[in-house]
Order: structure tokens, then sequence, then C-alpha cells
């Protein structure tokens, strides 16, 4: 037996079944149960029967099992794309850890329940964890989009690590204009876990991406419950839990629509306006200026922390509330504008928008140059002020109107 086999440990009392990791002692089995969780067995006191053969290389990261996917001309098309995290990942016997190892077509053959959906066409762009994610992939990615879309891509499904989906959301909803959906999903928990929320997400998402809504979303679960997932847009979403299958929120409205879910069988529905299937010439401007950090204020911070700033194309602010900073901090912001670097002003509230007009702190922050955001998130922000500094003439103006639906022009009750 070699780790990756799965097999069946039987002890006195007890019976384990799972999959064999590598364990540091040859006294010893480690076994990942189907729960998730690890047990380690004393080899003398267990018999060991295995269950399945693994076809893993550990030395490759590969298996040496091919795919094929059957062409059905009645169907649309849907290319996967896979950038890595938990939906294309499995268990690295190497160290027991779950870690980005699956291209497209491995997705396909994890999730028998996309089969009959579309045909589906697959490539990787990068197959690495959200963390690692840069705005160079990002750019990458558009491109990916881009070709995809002109090879006849009835819709695309971004397969992205949850950490960090909502940046490149909010990169791809900027950079690029599409004429059919461009899906991203990805999932909380991995394949090798009962409560994995992978194979809904990904049959809800090309579902999506057949569908009419011509934006960039993000498809996830809308509860805890395995009956539907939200679609959020890609600029108004955020990640509001480390680890909940409903992790993903619209901020300030509903989301802009759900795919139901009983059962494999799926319903699209939209419950807000959105851009039609085929209404948007296709185009891509990747274009962005990387040279822009993203600084959140507390108290007792000391404005010293804005020499972070010094000589950077842009500065977005988590202010508090309607948009404050200390005092002190006011000069040095002055300072940076001076210098040319454009700072931005959003609020670490989670609802609401901005407004430096009401008290005097404000006011002043107004007359060191600070833009204000509106209600647009601090981090789409940051991602939009990366792509107006790069493509927009009036990289100001540009920030205090909407482009993707960051920004509303007004804050309504939730609809």
């Amino acid at each position: 037996m070699n780790p990756g086999d799965r097999v069946r440990v039987e002890r006195t009392d007890q019976t384990y079944e799972g999959v064999l990791l590598p364990s540091s002692t040859t006294q010893n089995l480690v076994v990942k149960l189907d729960g998730g969780y690890n047990v380690g067995v004393d080899r003398e006191d267990a018999d060991v029967d295995v269950l399945e053969r693994d076809v893993y290389d550990i030395e490759t990261g590969q298996t040496d099992e091919s795919s094929e996917v059957a062409f059905d001309e009645d169907l649309p098309t849907v290319s996967l794309i896979s950038t890595g995290g938990t939906i294309a990942s499995t268990v690295d016997y190497r160290t027991g850890a779950v870690t980005a190892q699956f291209d497209a077509e491995d997705v396909l053959r994890a999730v028998p329940d996309l089969a009959g959906r579309a045909n589906y066409r697959g490539r990787v762009v990068a197959n690495i964890l959200s963390e690692n994610m840069t705005p160079d992939v990002w750019q990458d990615l558009a491109e990916a989009v881009r070709e995809e879309v002109e090879a006849g891509a009835d819709g695309v499904v971004v397969m992205h690590g949850t950490d960090t989906m909502q940046f490149t959301a909010s990169a791809l909803s900027f950079v690029l204009d599409t004429p059919v959906p461009v899906v991203f999903t990805g999932s909380q928990r991995s394949a090798d876990r009962p409560s994995s929320d992978n194979v809904m997400n990904a049959v809800c998402a090309v579902e999506a991406a057949k569908a009419d809504a011509a934006e960039v979303m993000i498809c996830m679960h809308a509860s805890e419950s395995d009956d539907a997932c939200a679609l959020h847009r890609g600029t108004r979403v955020r990640k509001n839990h480390t680890s909940r299958r409903d992790a993903f929120e619209t901020v300030g409205a509903k989301p802009l629509g759900e795919v139901a879910y009983d059962g494999g069988e799926t319903a699209v529905s939209f419950r807000r306006e959105y851009a039609e299937r085929g209404g948007t010439e296709l185009a891509v401007r990747p274009d962005l200026e990387s040279d822009v950090e993203l600084l959140k204020f507390t108290p007792g911070t000391d404005a010293s922390v804005l020499d972070l700033a010094e000589g950077k194309a842009g500065l977005v602010l988590e202010g508090t509330g309607l948009g404050h900073v200390h005092t002190d901090w006011i000069a040095r912001i002055a300072n940076l504008v001076d210098d040319g670097t454009t700072v931005v002003m959003t609020s670490q509230c989670i609802e609401g928008r901005v407004c430096d007009r009401v008290y005097d702190t404000g006011r002043d922050l107004l007359d060191a140059g600070v833009v204000e955001a509106g209600d647009t998130l601090p981090g789409t922000a940051k991602v939009k002020l990366m792509w107006a500094l790069a493509n927009a003439d009036d990289p100001e103006e540009t920030m205090r109107g909407p482009i993707a639906g960051e920004l509303t022009q007004r804050s309504v009750p939730w609809e």
C-alpha cells in the first residue's frame, strides 16, 4: 500500500476508513478520514485492507487517468478557467494538507454532476492559492477570458480561491467588457470533506454562465443549506466569514440573483437589473497601476504610517464612519496629494457611504485633496484606482462615479 490509497484500518474496538497519508515513522499509519480529520494508528495494533489503489503520482502531482469530454452541438459551450484554490484542490499526499493540484479537466472528473449541462473547454491560467494572487495574474486571466469568448464560449466559469476572489472579480469587472456571463466560484471546504460545497457551487456557476446576465459575478452558497447559490455582482461583494459555506454577501443590497438547487435540478433567476447577454462589445483594457496601497485608520495609529504611501501613485484610506482619520494625519495627506499621490477615502463600516462634508475633519480632508469614493467597498476602491490611474483621463473624477456597479449614486433601503 502507498500514500493515496483508500484503506480500511481495523483495530480491536474501532474501524477507520479513508485515504492513507505519509507517516514520519515506520511504526504508525496516518489516515485522512472522510470527515476531513486525520487519525494515527500503531501498525502493530491494526489490520489494513487496501480498498482502492490511487492513481496519483507523488513526484509529479498528476494522475495517470485521462478524460474525454463529449461534444453535444445542442448544448452551449462553457469555458472552465482554473486559477487554483480549494475548489480545484485535493489532498497532497506528501504532507497531508489540502493543496491546489487540479487543472480544469480534473474538475470535470471530480464533479460528474457537470456532465450534460454544457460543452466544456478548460484551461489553466494559474495554479496558486488565492493569497498568492497578483495583478499580473488578473491581467492574464482577463486575456484568457477574452480569448475564450472570441473562440465561441457562451459563458465562462473561473475557479478561484475564496480568500481573494472578491479582488479578482472586481479587477475583471473594470478590465473587461463582456457580452457573456463571467462567473467566479470556489469552495470553502475541500472535496475530501462530506460538507464540501464544491459540487453545488460548480454546478450553479455553470448554470449562471449559461444565463442572460452578461456581468462578472461570484456564485457561492446563499445559505448553509444546499438549496441555492447567490449570484453577487463582482464589485459589490465581500467574504464576510472565514469558513461558512455562505461566507459571501452583497453589501448594501440583495444579491443580483440566485440559482435554486434541488438535488441537481437548477433554476436561475434575477431580482435586479443587469447587463444583458450580447449587449456589450467584447473589450479588454488590461493596464493596471500596481503602485497603489490600501491603509486602514485605527485610533492611536501614528501619522508616520503614511510613510508607506510616499511616492506611491495612489492610496486608498479606510476611514472611520463617514470617512475620517485623526486630524494629525491631514497635513501628511495634503503633502502626499501635493506630491502627486491620488488619495481616495472609503469607510471601514460595512455599509453606508463616505460623506466628508458633515464634520470639520471631513471638510479639512476635502481641502487637502482627498477624493470621496461614495459607498465603494475599500478593496474594490483599491482595484478601481489601479485601473483608473492606468486608463482614465481624470482618475479622480472616475473614482467619484460608477463604472461597473461598484458605486451607487444614492443609498436606498435594501430592495
